[in-house]
C-alpha cells in the first residue's frame, strides 16, 4: 500500500510562538510560514489583518496558537475563527499548552469549571471545506478533559515523553534512571509511556494543617531519579519530592515536565547557584517548548534544559 502524499502546510502563528514555529517549519519542506498583522486600535482592541487570504483558498492552513495569559486569548480567537471560513481544505489548531486544564473541578456550587469552559469555546470553530477543526494538545492536564469537547473538533492528543526518553536514552547513567511521580494522577497520566523503567510513586499526605509529600511506593536508592509531570507552576512539590527521594538514597534526582508554567519566576529557585550543593539542586530538568514565554526566560540556564516539540507538531500536521 503506497503511503500518502504529504500534504503542503501553510503555517500562521501568534508574536509569542514565532521561535517555535519557525523551528516546525525547518523541519519539513511541505511546511510554509505565513503572516498576521497583530495590530491595535487605539482602545488596545485587535486589529487584525490575515496576509495573503485569497492565496490560502484550497490549501491545509493551520495556527500555531499560546494562550498563555488571558490578555492574548481573544485576539487570537478571532484569527482562528476567521480562518476555516477563508475556504480553506483543511484546518488544524495546534495548543501545545491548554491553559485552564488544571481549573477542571467543581467542589461546590458556584464554582466555574473554565476548563471546560475553553473547550466548548474550542469546538465551536467554524467548519472548514474539509470537515471539523482538527485540534492538537499536548499531555492534557485530566485525562476527561478530552471528553470535553464536542464532535464539531477532532481533537488529536499527542505526548512530550518520547523526547523524554531520547533524551535519557543519551545520559551517561541511563542505565541507572528511576522514575519518579509525585503524585497518582501523575503515574496515571505516565507510567504506560514509560513501563520499561522502574518507578517511585509519591503522595502528599495531610499532617495537622500541612501537606506533606511521602514515599509511597518503589527504591530510589542508589539511583538517578527523574520526576515526571505534566506541568509545573511554583514547584513546591517537586522540591519536597526531591528532598523525599535524596533522603531516601537517590544519588541524583532530575525532573521533567511538558509544561513549564512557572509564574511571578518560580523557575529562579531552580536554576543554579554558584558553589551550591549538588545534593540538593535539581541534576536536570528538560521542559518542552509549549510554554513560549517561560522558554525566553530560562534558555541557557542550569539546570534548565528545552526539549522542543518542532518535530512532533510537524508529524502532527500531517495527519
Amino acid at each position: 500500500m503506497e503511503k500518502p502524499q504529504k500534504k503542503q502546510v501553510l503555517l500562521f502563528y501568534c508574536v509569542e510562538a514565532e521561535q517555535l514555529a519557525r523551528k516546525i517549519a525547518d523541519q519539513s519542506q511541505h511546511i510554509q510560514l505565513q503572516s498576521i498583522n497583530w495590530r491595535s486600535f487605539d482602545d488596545g482592541f485587535p486589529n487584525l489583518f490575515i496576509n495573503n487570504a485569497q492565496y490560502i483558498r484550497g490549501q491545509h492552513v493551520s495556527f500555531l496558537a499560546s494562550f498563555s495569559s488571558p490578555a492574548v486569548i481573544f485576539e487570537q480567537l478571532s484569527v482562528i475563527f476567521a480562518l476555516p471560513r477563508l475556504f480553506v481544505a483543511s484546518f488544524t489548531l495546534v495548543l501545545p499548552f491548554f491553559p485552564t486544564g488544571s481549573f477542571e473541578r467543581m467542589e461546590e456550587e458556584g464554582d466555574v469549571a473554565t476548563a471546560f469552559t475553553m473547550a466548548r469555546i474550542l469546538s465551536n470553530i467554524p467548519i472548514s471545506r474539509g470537515g471539523p477543526t482538527s485540534l492538537v494538545i499536548y499531555d492534557i492536564h485530566a485525562l476527561q478533559e478530552r471528553f470535553y469537547f464536542s464532535d464539531n473538533v477532532l481533537p488529536c492528543f499527542e505526548t512530550g515523553i518520547p523526547l523524554l526518553k531520547e533524551r535519557l536514552h543519551q545520559l551517561p547513567d541511563a542505565d541507572n534512571i528511576v522514575i519518579a511521580f509525585p503524585d497518582d494522577g501523575a503515574w496515571k497520566r505516565f507510567h504506560k509511556l514509560l513501563d520499561h523503567y522502574p518507578m517511585v510513586v509519591c503522595a502528599k499526605v495531610r499532617e495537622g494543617d500541612k501537606r506533606i509529600v511521602r514515599l509511597k511506593e518503589g527504591n530510589p536508592s542508589g539511583c538517578h531519579v527523574v520526576i515526571v509531570d505534566d506541568l509545573v507552576q511554583s514547584g513546591g512539590t517537586l522540591i519536597e519530592c526531591q528532598k523525599v527521594l535524596a533522603a531516601h538514597g537517590a544519588t541524583k534526582v532530575s525532573a521533567y515536565v511538558t509544561h513549564a508554567v512557572f509564574p511571578k519566576k518560580s523557575y529562579e529557585k531552580f536554576i543554579h547557584k554558584n558553589g551550591e550543593n549538588s545534593n540538593k539542586a535539581f541534576s536536570h530538568f528538560w521542559i518542552t517548548d509549549s510554554c513560549s514565554p517561560t522558554v525566553k526566560n530560562i534558555e541557557n540556564k542550569a539546570p534548565f534544559e528545552v526539549l522542543s516539540l518542532a518535530g512532533s507538531i510537524a508529524d502532527a500536521l500531517q495527519i
